[in-house]
């Protein structure tokens, strides 16, 4: 039960920052958070370290973020802006 709440609580943490936003900083931010989440709830569900998981994750993430731009990919304005 424990794996199905923490996936649970990882796919809403997903889906909050989904928006990339325009700056270089607000996609290196999003695709980090983006991708520590994705990163974390693989793991949860293959097995392994959730801790490496999402620092990798957030890693290829935030590297993703930073080095494409808005018409690369746009999911809209980020909650935070």
């Amino acid at each position: 039960m424990t794996r199905i709440r923490t996936l649970a609580l990882t796919t809403v943490a997903v889906l909050t920052l989904a928006a990339c936003g325009s700056s270089t900083g607000d996609r290196a931010l999003s695709g980090a958070g983006i991708g520590a989440a994705s990163g974390a709830a693989l793991n949860i569900v293959t097995g392994g370290s959730v801790a490496g998981a999402a620092l990798v994750g957030g890693a290829v993430g935030a590297a993703a973020g930073a080095l494409t731009d808005q018409e690369d990919v746009n999911l809209g304005k980020p909650w935070w802006r």
